[in-house]
């Protein structure tokens, strides 16, 4: 029996054995196969610059070793390809489709390139995986053939694709991921999509959508987790269907222009753990229903028009974050928000709440991010809210809250951020919040405080900002408040301090404004303030400071803001004060006494001066005329004229002495390099770099401006040590490298460098006007008044952006395009300068390939996309173009406090434009001359352009790369302003 049994299997292994051969023939047969495709793709259709696939070679036999190929463990077939992050390019590289046993292509994160073809993608279809996110390719969407059964993601984010999505893509049976966002896609969202019954996650976000509403059909999808559509031009109202997708576990509709209810059925979302909403035109009460999601944490409604109460039950969730603000809300808060133990962050500010806030509110979570601000809440401030010792945000001001504040907010140590101004509360602040040591904000303003500041701020090392104006403070400032070295703004105003100013506040070097005006100072005023170097503003008004105003005020670099009015301060006015580029002096009410200099000796300076009448001026009224000085013998006159000229001579021998060892060292070790024909040397240059000649300070180093000996003028700027500031030898190589290869008329030119063992050097041709930001928004700020004018600049700063974009090989990018590196000379013909950040482009591979590891640019110009990529691309300097377009017309800065909180000037102009268009009134532009710079008397003729050039600015900053121009288009747009219609303008909230 057991022989018998032992022959069976013989029997039945035998033909097993027999085809062990035949299968390891086939094997290798599709090996071979897949190496041979594996390599002809590699050399037709890849470019790897940085040889990431150098393994790829045929004297390994297998692929399964190389690198991104992943094979079958049983049968050592070719499954996966994945080259993402290989810093890649080309065209899509269908071959790779023809091995028969893949199922997973990758290749994104490169920069693949072109269109993509059905015929390319038909080879493909047996795959289950296609990811190519994140690359260059363009196009409309290819059609898929109904084969593509066994697709189950398919990937095509973060590229250049346009058009419609074809309807094929409604027709994979078993697809579960959906990702095509960040695309230019700008037909409508099909409802065919919902045909995708096994879809799991559709993200089709970040799309220039036209504006349509939500598909009915999308309420089909009942396995999907995750539905994220923001920023998609969504328009009408959220369908009752949503209520059928029972598995969501996340629904992101924000940044649209939904509107209409919540419907009743988001009730039916039994899974959904998070839901965003916010920014769009929701209106109605939040529904009932919203109290059946159990599972629900993290829900945001901000910025709608929501109205009514908030629903008991909702409150009662165990919800982690809850956004409401910006609505009209009203009501009470309900006491059972404060049992929730999962609650982190809670918004409700501006809206109309009102009543006391839950007193046990933050007693059972980890609360930390806490804002109520902007509401009619009455009461104290619940004592519970750093009960946990998490509280990092505590936002409370623009209420109508009373009482003292908690003893137990001094010892929450987590605390970085406190506003609390604008209410009626009173008493003594804790001393243990004067000195936490993670506190960067602190702002107390308009309240009823009293007591002193102690000595233990000194612990408060992380402060930036110190706002306690307008409360009851008392005594004198403590010395330990110099300890506060990160400080930059200190606004103790309107108080009842004393005492002198500590001598040691003039080593924090960081102050850019300190307001101490309306107190009860005395004493002199600090003399060595060589320190301050970033103060702008300086108000010490209305107090009782003595003696003499220090002449160092008058070298501060960038001090526009001088008040010094109704104190007792006597002496001379100093000349250097004439120095500074003022917006705001005042030096009235005092005891100045003296010949009023020449740089204050007119009109428009007497409201600073009145007030001191032993001030005197040979031409100002009401001051008495100068005495005139008495006649100086001829004797004293030649002794005086003498030492003058001995002084001159040894001063001149001296100079050139050491200009002459300079010279001898510098040309041993110094390289120059001269782009232009130059009649000047680098000793001439040398000699000009003192302080009178100093007109700016930057990140970089300093500017100077050097008279020559034949007459020319030049700007000088002297970068930082390279010991000292690394980062100067990147900026050094990018001017060089860019501008000296370059001519332009409306790009600045670069004379020559000069590079040392610790210092660079670049010369330039000096620009009259210096930059246009100055002559905007600077004390020239009168100057630029002609609109024929600004707009002579937009074209020349169009025109040098476009030869940098389209006529340089390769492309340049500035990165950093404001007004302040617009530069103009004495016929304001603009041109770009600061090229620091430049970059270049070269899309086909190699070194000029550019991915940031940082955002690189100037806040307010910066363009939106930075936030979900890391590509350089021309378009980001059309944005800041755009930005520059808006300055030019409205007259403001990028930021600016009267634009409303979280707004720059793009924000500004767009809700104005969407404002002006639900007028409905036919002529939506002619209601924007509100925002028009009121410094100017345009014509009516002159009120059209700049409407339309404002028009072409909203076009520039949209918030898809895709919808801009290109600087090329910019240029003829702004030439043939035709060309350019407020209806083509493409608004959002």
């Amino acid at each position: 029996m057991k022989h018998g049994g032992k022959c069976f299997f013989s029997v039945l292994l035998l033909p097993l054995l027999l085809m062990l051969p035949v299968i390891s023939i086939s094997l290798k047969q599709s090996m071979k196969q897949s190496t041979e495709i594996l390599l002809r793709t590699q050399r037709a259709q890849l470019e790897d610059p940085k040889t990431h696939l150098r393994d790829w070679i045929p004297s390994k036999h297998s692929p399964c070793d190389w690198v991104g190929i992943t094979c079958d463990y049983q049968t050592h077939e070719v499954i996966s390809i994945d080259l993402s992050e290989f810093e890649l390019s080309g065209t899509f590289p269908s071959s790779f489709c023809q091995i028969p046993t893949l199922q997973n292509l990758t290749l994104a994160d490169n920069y693949f390139h072109g269109g993509i073809s059905s015929n390319d993608m038909t080879p493909c279809f047996k795959l289950r995986h296609l990811n190519i996110s994140d690359n260059l390719f363009d196009g409309v969407l290819p059609e898929f053939e109904p084969q593509f059964g066994n697709l189950r993601l398919l990937d095509f984010s973060q590229n250049n694709f346009s058009g419609e999505i074809p309807r094929s893509f409604g027709r994979f049976p078993k697809l579960q991921v959906l990702r095509l966002f960040s695309n230019g896609l700008n037909g409508t969202i099909p409802g065919f999509l919902g045909d995708l019954s096994e879809l799991v996650a559709f993200e089709i976000a970040y799309n220039p959508f036209a504006p349509g509403s939500l598909p009915v059909e999308l309420g089909n999808m009942t396995k999907l987790e995750n539905f994220w559509l923001p920023v998609s031009n969504l328009v009408g109202v959220i369908p009752e269907s949503f209520g059928n997708l029972v598995a969501l576990r996340n629904l992101d509709l924000s940044d649209n222009d939904l509107e209409g209810r919540i419907p009743d059925s988001i009730g039916g979302l039994r899974s959904v753990e998070q839901i965003e909403l916010y920014n769009n035109w929701l209106s109605g009460e939040l529904p009932e229903s919203l109290g059946k999601l159990s599972n629900l944490r993290n829900f945001d409604a901000s910025q709608n028009n929501l109205t009514g109460k908030l629903p008991e039950s909702f409150l009662g969730l165990q919800l982690v974050s809850l956004g409401l603000n910006d609505n009209n809300l009203e009501g009470e808060v309900p006491e059972i928000i404060a049992s929730n133990t999962r609650l982190v962050q809670l918004k409700l500010f501006k809206n109309k709440f009102s009543g006391s806030l839950p007193k046990d509110l933050g007693r059972n979570s980890d609360l930390e991010d806490f804002d109520v601000s902007g509401n009619r809440f009455v009461g104290e401030l619940p004592s519970f809210l750093c009960y946990r010792k998490k509280l990092s945000k505590a936002n409370v001001f623009n209420n109508r809250f009373s009482g003292n504040v908690s003893a137990a907010l001094g010892d929450c140590s987590s605390l970085t951020y406190v506003r609390i101004f604008n209410n009626e509360l009173e008493g003594e602040i804790p001393v243990g919040l004067w000195s936490l040591s993670n506190l960067t904000l602190f702002e107390l303003r308009n309240n009823r405080f009293q007591g002193a500041i102690p000595s233990t701020i000194s612990n408060a090392r992380s402060l930036t900002q110190l706002l306690i104006s307008n409360n009851q403070f008392s005594g004198k400032l403590p010395l330990e408040i110099c300890g506060l070295v990160d400080l930059s703004v200190a606004d103790l105003s309107r108080n009842q301090l004393s005492g002198e100013l500590p001598a040691c506040m003039t080593g924090m070097k960081k102050l850019a404004k300190l307001d101490l005006q309306e107190n009860k100072f005395s004493g002199r005023i600090p003399s060595k303030v060589s320190s301050w170097r970033d103060l702008t503003e300086l108000n010490l008004s209305v107090n009782r400071f003595v003696g003499e105003i220090p002449n160092e005020l008058g070298r501060l670099p960038v001090l526009n803001y001088l008040d010094l009015s109704e104190n007792l301060l006597s002496g001379k006015i100093p000349t250097e004060l004439a120095n500074l580029k003022l917006n705001k002096f005042n030096l009235s009410g005092n005891n100045l006494a003296g010949r009023i200099p020449s740089g204050f000796d007119n009109n428009i300076y007497l409201s600073s001066l009145v007030g001191n009448p032993n001030l005197c001026s040979p031409d100002l009224k009401p001051f008495t005329p100068c005495p005139k000085t008495k006649t100086t013998s001829w004797f004293l006159i030649v002794v005086i004229l003498g030492l003058i000229a001995l002084l001159v001579l040894s001063f001149f021998w001296f100079c050139k002495s050491k200009t002459k060892t300079i010279g001898r060292k510098v040309k041993l070790s110094w390289k120059l390099t001269s782009f232009h024909r130059v009649s000047f040397n680098e000793e001439e240059i040398f000699a000009s770099l003192t302080d009178d000649n100093l007109i700016g300070v930057g990140g970089s180093g300093k500017v100077y401006r050097a008279k020559l000996k034949t007459g020319q003028t030049v700007a000088v700027k002297k970068l930082w040590g390279i010991s000292v500031k690394p980062e100067a030898e990147r900026v050094f190589q990018s001017e060089v490298g860019t501008l000296g290869s370059i001519r332009h008329i409306n790009i600045v030119k670069l004379l020559f460098s000069c590079a040392g063992d610790d210092f660079r050097v670049l010369v330039y041709e000096y620009m009259e006007n210096g930059s246009l930001g100055d002559l905007l928004h600077g004390e020239k700020g009168g100057v630029l008044l002609d609109w024929r004018k600004r707009f002579t600049v937009a074209i020349g700063a169009a025109q040098g952006l476009a030869y940098l974009h389209h006529d340089c090989t390769p492309p340049i990018v500035h990165r950093d395009v404001k007004s302040n590196n617009i530069l103009l000379d004495e016929e304001f013909c603009p041109c770009v300068s600061d090229f620091g950040l430049a970059k270049t482009l070269r899309r086909e591979g190699g070194e000029g390939d550019n991915i940031m590891s940082c955002v690189a640019g100037s806040y307010g110009y910066i363009a939106p996309e930075y936030a979900y990529t890391s590509k350089v691309t021309e378009k980001s300097d059309v944005y800041s173009f755009g930005v520059v377009l808006m300055e030019l017309v409205t007259g403001k800065r990028p930021i600016d406090s009267s634009f409303g909180e979280n707004k720059d000037i793009v924000k500004w102009v767009a809700d104005a434009a969407v404002a002006t268009q639900e007028n409905g009134d036919g002529d939506r532009s002619s209601s924007l001359r509100h925002l028009m710079d009121t410094r100017m008397k345009p014509s009516s003729a002159d009120y059209e352009e700049m409407e339309k050039i404002l028009n072409l600015a909203l076009l520039c900053t949209s918030a898809f790369p895709l919808n801009r121009p290109s600087m090329r288009r910019v240029v003829e747009l702004l030439k043939d302003q035709s060309a350019v219609s407020f209806s083509s303008m493409p608004l959002s909230k």
